[in-house]
């Protein structure tokens, strides 16, 4: 039986989302499958050029990743020696403190909590602020993600100046006037994700847009062989499909709106968010956590804003057993 809400450790939910695994063990009750709402990824992922199986048998080719590293620079808008792919955008932020050397950073906050642990696991001092107060802050290096996650936030006002300026623009197909990648240089960096927009979140596959002789030190840092065949083949195919990509973002904005309607028509106040996830708030946030998940619903809590709970896109068919299970967890 499931614990009772008062008794439930939420722990393995507020680190991020997508502990389905957790849920099963907490909620072994919960109607199955699972609706997992607690990340940020596109439910209607790009159908499109998979690695194909004499691809899987061998190591990936120099040329087929300067061919995917070229094909996403075309749809940044810069050049392919400013690129450098990457298992993820995560793996970058983790690698980009010990790369950069420098010893303090300031976040604008609150914000993906990956990039403070990041910086901390290398040894510098972090502070995290208010986006208002970075340029009041000392230090080496300024982090903001843009739109943020998980509030939507949106910053238009980015320059590096003397410091290292590093811009996570994991959700930024949502809102592409926003990229400052056509500026990356000098000490701004600027990080990009393709598996929330694309909803491939599972080929692990990101990039690091950077002045060319960072760039190339970053795909030091990686290997010769830094990302998979699949992602190769998905990214290289997928980021030529303009008209994809613009059909999706037209889909993705009116299921947010939809979104938001369900949510505030079960009593809860939308904060923010990109057209890839909700953030809502309601005094009895865990509460409505622990009766959205005792109905199969998983949503993303945070520690340090209990009254918050953010909500992924469900897809085409769920949306009526995510309509059922808000109401009831009203009750």
């Amino acid at each position: 039986m499931s614990a009772p809400a008062s008794d439930l450790d939420l722990e393995d939910f507020l680190r991020h989302g997508g502990r389905l695994a957790a849920a099963r063990r907490a909620f072994p009750d919960a109607p199955t499958p699972w609706l997992d709402l607690s990340t940020g990824i596109n439910p209607r992922p790009w159908k499109g050029a998979r690695a194909t199986a004499a691809s899987l048998t061998r190591l990936p080719d120099p040329d087929e990743i300067k061919a995917l590293e070229a094909a996403a620079a075309a749809a940044f808008g810069v050049s392919s020696d400013r690129v450098a792919a990457v298992p993820g955008a995560e793996a970058a932020l983790r690698a980009l403190p010990r790369l950069l050397g420098a010893r303090s950073v300031a976040i604008a906050a609150p914000t993906y909590g990956g990039h403070a642990e990041a910086w901390r696991l290398a040894g510098a001092k972090v502070r995290c602020v208010a986006p208002g107060d970075l340029s009041a802050v000392a230090s080496e290096a300024v982090v903001v993600v843009n739109p943020n996650n998980p509030d939507g936030a949106r910053r238009e006002d980015l320059e590096a100046g003397d410091r290292w300026l590093i811009v996570d623009e994991s959700f930024v197909e949502t809102a592409p006037e926003l990229s400052v990648a056509v500026r990356a240089g000098h000490r701004l960096i600027v990080l990009r994700s393709f598996g929330k927009f694309y909803g491939l979140a599972g080929v692990r596959l990101g990039f690091v847009i950077a002045e060319p002789g960072l760039a190339a030190r970053v795909a030091a840092q990686f290997g010769d062989w830094p990302v998979s065949a699949e992602a190769i083949a998905a990214g290289t195919a997928a980021y030529a499909d303009h008209a994809w990509r613009e059909r999706t973002a037209a889909r993705l904005a009116k299921d947010a709106a939809r979104l938001d309607g369900l949510l505030a028509a079960n009593g809860f106040e939308v904060l923010g968010g990109t057209s890839l996830f909700r953030l809502a708030s309601t005094p009895d946030a865990a509460r409505r956590f622990t009766a959205l998940a005792r109905r199969g619903v998983l949503t993303r809590p945070f520690s340090d804003q209990p009254t918050w709970l953010r909500f992924g896109l469900p897809k085409p068919k769920d949306w009526p057993r995510l309509q059922s299970a808000l109401e009831g967890s009203r009750r």
